[in-house]
């Protein structure tokens, strides 16, 4: 990798996939901590057909790995993982409070 930073404007429909190199959708927003700088979360766009009816699923940052073979993001996730996620329909966002944030960290197994 010739830069270890890139511009949240080329991160935004990055494609995700599963870790059996399946396509489980894109990125359509990062969600940053105000306080501390750091990305909390990649709301990945999933579901629905062409956009439309396609819910947002907040997954933790530290969760995606970026692999310059897919040029994409992985996670150690399924679709069906994803199905029971949180999520919010792409008109609404949560508030991304820590109970929020909480929620969506004890799903996934990771560390709050």
């Amino acid at each position: 990798m010739s830069n270890p930073v890139i511009s949240s404007d080329k991160v935004e429909g990055t494609t995700v996939y599963a870790s059996n190199g399946d396509k489980l959708g894109s990125i359509d927003d990062l969600i940053i901590d105000k306080r501390s700088g750091q990305v909390r979360y990649a709301a990945l766009e999933f579901g629905g057909f062409l956009g439309v009816g396609t819910d947002r699923y907040p997954v933790p940052w530290a969760m995606l790995k970026y692999d310059t073979n897919l040029d994409g993001y992985v996670v150690p996730l399924s679709e069906k993982q994803l199905e029971g996620a949180p999520r919010y329909a792409q008109n609404e966002e949560p508030s991304y409070d820590d109970s929020y944030g909480r929620r969506v960290y004890d799903y996934y197994g990771v560390g709050w």
